[in-house]
């Protein structure tokens, strides 16, 4: 194969991989890379900035440079084909059993998912965009060890949306120039490069999940990788659809503005609920019992500033013509005990119900067990229409003070929540440097977003001398490295098993200096 000049691949080969790594798809994510990398690191760097600036005693606030933009009319493209019904959507990695279970679970939309619910490996990045290509040929079939065989039904597919690494993440394995490529652009660009095209053919789109941005700079970034690649390859403008996540602090403040950037590209806003709190938590760690956050599963949909941010999310989408997707249901579906299913399968309808009652026009899954359920709760609500664009939600009135309204959130800082975010954060790594970036602890369905929300409570918590409510004790490290060996002890296999994991655990958890990301740190320790 002929490397394009100026382009490294240090990744192994295998079988195959020479139908994505093409020498013309190298090419492209060389263009796409020496073009929109400087402002990547440029925007990456006004990130710091703000965070510095919010650790200093700064607040957030819509922006007054862009008020104009909020306060008039316009609209976002119409909906796409297979983008028009979307009451429910299923979320999870592009390995071969996920991609075809997900495509046949009976959900609208797939998220293909190369982020949070993944790891880049370099077997997953590459394999994951041979099962996609695979699959929009019609011709991708999996076997498990135990001979089961996977293959896509003839019926109804959901539709594709592919969710692409954030801006924050970097590919080690593509080189151009002897830089490190953006994870961001190489995913977009071999699923766009191979993809975009087989999909119009199917009467779809390139369609994707935009993650982790923070402001509406960002999003012009993005519209600007879109135009440059429609050209590119010939594709016509506005065809490429993009839903933003709106999973950090920050981007809660400039929805419009984000949408607007996209707007001939924008397929809607997603409440990204679980990034979000980590967000939270992140932004403003170091600022005390204003911004202090209880246990996590205390922090439910219905508190006052996830309430604030949700509601104002359908609002500014309807204005605009814009989808607005609800949140995940992490529950996993125990067959082995109905008790629990009963009391998790209750809560995921009363959660549904209040997105579709909200105006919400869909909402995602982790399982296809959930999809029923979703489904049937916004039939009930959409009958026989494809959304309810048309709510446009006048009522709602949401200011900066409502958005920012963190210490309005009650419940308890317990020994019983530590242990949790202990658990998960260690169980989670554990799996994530073994290449599974979802896993199911506890009954639910974990992923790198509920992994960050784990780690930040503990470091937040320890370097704001929390007192749990129940023992009494101060959170220190010495007590949470404790319990990171009792509940270590709990679990299946040999504790060393889990060494790795704890050390990263401990890295991010409880060092002075706070890292962004846990995925950073954790893709260095990966092959």
């Amino acid at each position: 194969m002929t490397i394009p000049a100026g382009v490294e691949v240090t990744g192994p080969m295998h079988p195959r991989y020479d139908e994505i790594l093409t020498p013309e798809a190298l090419a492209f994510l060389a263009e796409l890379h020496r073009a929109f990398d400087p402002r990547r690191r440029d925007l990456l760097d006004l990130r710091r900035q703000r965070a510095a600036e919010l650790a200093d005693g700064g607040l957030l606030d819509f922006l007054p440079e862009t008020r104009e933009i909020r306060e008039t009319d316009w609209r976002v493209a119409e909906p796409a084909p297979g983008l028009v019904d979307r009451r429910v959507e299923i979320t999870g990695p592009t390995d071969a059993k996920m991609t075809i279970n997900a495509l046949n679970s009976g959900a609208k939309v797939w998220l293909a998912d190369h982020e949070d619910a993944n790891t880049p490996l370099w077997e997953n990045v590459i394999s994951g965009q041979l099962n996609l290509r695979d699959a929009i040929d019609g011709k991708l079939a999996f076997t498990s060890a135990e001979g089961k065989q996977y293959a896509l039904h003839d019926g109804e597919l959901a539709t594709i949306v592919v969710r692409p690494r954030g801006w924050h993440l970097t590919e080690k394995h593509i080189l151009v120039d002897g830089e490190r490529t953006s994870g961001s652009l190489v995913d977009f660009g071999l699923y766009f490069f191979h993809c975009a095209r087989r999909q119009l053919d199917r009467g779809a789109g390139p369609y994707f999940y935009l993650p982790k941005m923070e402001s509406h700079l960002e999003a012009r970034l993005w519209n600007d990788v879109f135009l440059a690649a429609q050209e590119r390859l010939g594709i016509p403008r506005g065809t490429i659809r993009a839903t933003v996540l709106i999973e950090t602090f920050p981007a809660a403040f400039e929805m419009d503005e984000i949408l607007y950037e996209l707007r001939e590209h924008s397929a809607g806003l997603n409440a990204g609920r679980w990034d979000y709190m980590f967000s939270v938590i992140k932004k403003f760690r170091t600022r005390g019992a204003d911004f202090l956050l209880p246990d996590r599963n205390a922090v439910t949909m219905t508190v006052p500033f996830m309430r604030a941010y949700t509601e104002l999310l359908v609002r500014t989408c309807h204005r605009r013509g814009a989808h607005a997707i609800g949140g995940m249901a992490a529950f996993i579906p125990s067959r082995r005990d109905p008790q629990v299913n009963e009391t998790a399968l209750a809560k995921v309808r009363d959660d549904k119900t209040r997105e579709a009652g909200d105006g919400f026009d869909g909402s995602w899954v982790a399982h296809p067990d959930l999809v029923p359920i979703c489904r049937e709760v916004f039939d009930a609500v959409l009958g026989d229409r494809p959304n309810q664009l048309d709510r446009t939600r006048d009522d709602v009135r949401v200011t900066a003070a409502d958005l920012l309204s963190v210490h309005a959130t009650p419940g308890p800082h317990s020994e019983t929540g530590l242990r949790n975010a202990v658990s998960v954060g260690v169980q989670y790594l554990a799996s994530w440097l073994r290449g599974a970036g979802a896993v199911a602890i506890f009954n639910l369905m974990e992923d790198a977003a509920t992994a960050e929300i784990s780690r930040s409570q503990v470091w937040q918590w320890l370097h704001n001398d929390v007192t749990l409510d129940d023992t009494g004790a101060r959170v220190t490290r010495e007590l949470v490295e404790r319990i990171a060996d009792e509940e270590i002890a709990k679990l299946p296999g040999d504790p060393d098993d889990y060494a790795a994991a704890r050390a990263l655990f401990m890295e991010v958890a409880v060092a002075d200096d706070f890292a962004d990301f846990l995925t950073v740190p954790a893709y260095e320790r990966m092959p």
